[in-house]
C-alpha cells in the first residue's frame, strides 16, 4: 500500500517564529500530536506533542505557576522543532514509513511533494489503525476481540 492511501491530508502548519503557546492551543483544540513547520510553504521541521511537553514548564495552569513558567509558552517553534525531518513521497510504500519510524525512533513521517511542500502526514497511530482494520477484516465470522 502506498502512503497516499493512508496519509492524513488534514494538515496543520506553523511557522518557525510562532510561539509554543500557539502550538499548545492547536494540540489542545484539535487533539493533534504533530504540527508541521513550514517556511515559504516548504517543510523545515516537525513539532510533536512530546517536543512541546519537554519544552514547557510542568507548572503551567497549576496553583504554583509563576511568571517564569508562563514564559515558556513564549518560546519559539524553531527552538524545539525537529529539524530536517525524515520525509517520503506519496508513492512510497507504508513499509518504508514503518522502517523510517523504527530506525529513527520517530512517531510520524511527513509526506511531501517534489518541492518539499507537505501534502500529508502518516503517524504510527494511522498505521496501527489500518493494521487493526485489516486484521478485523480477516477474523473469522462470529469472533470478536476481547
Amino acid at each position: 500500500m502506498e502512503l497516499q492511501h493512508l496519509m492524513t491530508r488534514r494538515l496543520v502548519t506553523v511557522e518557525m517564529d510562532d510561539t509554543l503557546e500557539t502550538v499548545k492551543e492547536i494540540f489542545d483544540e484539535l487533539h493533534l500530536h504533530h504540527v508541521l513547520v513550514v517556511e515559504h510553504r516548504r517543510l523545515v521541521g516537525v513539532v510533536s506533542d512530546r517536543d512541546l511537553w519537554r519544552a514547557l514548564s510542568p507548572y503551567i495552569n497549576s496553583m504554583v505557576e509563576t511568571a517564569r513558567d508562563v514564559a515558556t509558552l513564549n518560546k519559539r517553534v524553531h527552538h524545539v522543532m525537529s529539524r530536517k525531518p525524515k520525509t517520503l513521497g506519496p508513492e512510497a510504500p507504508v513499509s518504508t514509513a514503518i522502517e523510517l519510524m523504527l530506525t529513527h525512533r520517530i512517531s510520524c513521517v511527513p509526506v511531501v511533494d517534489s518541492d518539499r511542500r507537505p501534502i500529508g502526514i502518516v503517524s504510527w497511530r494511522d498505521i496501527l489503525k489500518r493494521a487493526g482494520q485489516a486484521l478485523d477484516a480477516q477474523a473469522p465470522a462470529g469472533l470478536t476481540p476481547t
